[in-house]
C-alpha cells in the first residue's frame, strides 16, 4: 500500500467501528504515536491504549490528503458529540507499514 493508503485504511479501522486490534497489521515493528495527549512508544501500547478507552461517536471528513514517498498527512475535520475541530495527521512509513504517527490539533476544544 502507498502512504495515503495506509492512512486512509487507519482512519477507517479507527472510525468505522472495526475491531481495534486491524490496526496491528498496518503498523512496523518500531512504531510511535505523538499528540497533544498522548504518546506511546510500541504499537501495543497505542492499541492497548485504545481498546481500554475506545473512540465512540466519532467522525470525520478529509479536508485534505498529501503523499510522498515515505509519509501522508490528512487535514480533516473532526467531530463527536459537543466537539468538532480541525485534526492534521502525518504517517510515516517505513517497509509498507505506518512507523509514526504525529496527531497534530488545538487542545481547547476538548477543555
Amino acid at each position: 500500500m502507498t502512504p495515503l493508503e495506509l492512512a486512509n485504511r487507519y482512519m477507517e479501522i479507527f472510525y468505522g467501528g472495526e475491531s481495534l486490534d486491524a490496526l496491528a497489521s498496518l503498523f512496523s515493528d518500531k512504531f510511535s504515536f505523538k499528540g497533544p495527549f498522548y504518546e506511546f512508544n510500541t504499537a501495543e501500547e497505542y492499541i492497548e491504549s485504545l481498546i481500554a478507552n475506545p473512540p465512540k461517536e466519532l467522525g470525520y471528513k478529509i479536508i485534505e490528503a498529501y503523499e510522498n514517498n515515505t509519509s501522508a498527512c490528512l487535514v480533516y475535520q473532526f467531530s463527536k458529540p459537543g466537539i468538532s475541530t480541525i485534526m492534521s495527521q502525518i504517517f510515516e512509513v517505513s517497509n509498507g507499514k505506518i512507523s509514526r504517527i504525529l496527531l497534530v490539533f488545538d487542545t481547547r476544544a476538548f477543555t
